[in-house]
């Protein structure tokens, strides 16, 4: 069984910064696909960013350049590095890996506000 724990988040100023950390535990494929998400109220859970096991990211259009997502393969771990953080960010974001089927951390609270 795959389990995903998240570190970070939390509340920032426009122009800030954050670093989402997530942990899997498990039996992880160097294959897997792993990333975030998020789910702002009201709206529909969206990809933010993803790294496939060969080190391909993927990001969505509003994050482009202001995020980076990176992963250690050793540790099983992927990394959010969120940059120039603005309101529209402010949701909660999930970390996700994909072997199989779909497995989902807790969730992590980023708000972005004055």
């Amino acid at each position: 069984q795959v389990q995903l724990v998240e570190s970070g988040g939390g509340l920032v100023q426009p122009g800030g910064s954050l670093r989402l950390s997530c942990a899997a535990s498990g039996n992880i494929f160097g294959s897997a696909i792993m990333g975030w998400y998020r789910q702002a109220p009201g709206k529909e859970r969206e990809l933010v960013a993803r790294v496939f096991g060969g080190g391909i990211t993927d990001y969505s259009k509003s994050v482009t350049g202001r995020f980076t997502i990176s992963r250690d393969n050793a540790k099983n771990t992927v990394s959010l590095q969120m940059n120039n953080l603005r309101p529209e960010d402010t949701a909660v974001y999930l970390c996700n890996l994909n072997q199989r089927r779909n497995y989902w951390g807790q969730g992590t609270q980023v708000t972005v506000t004055v």
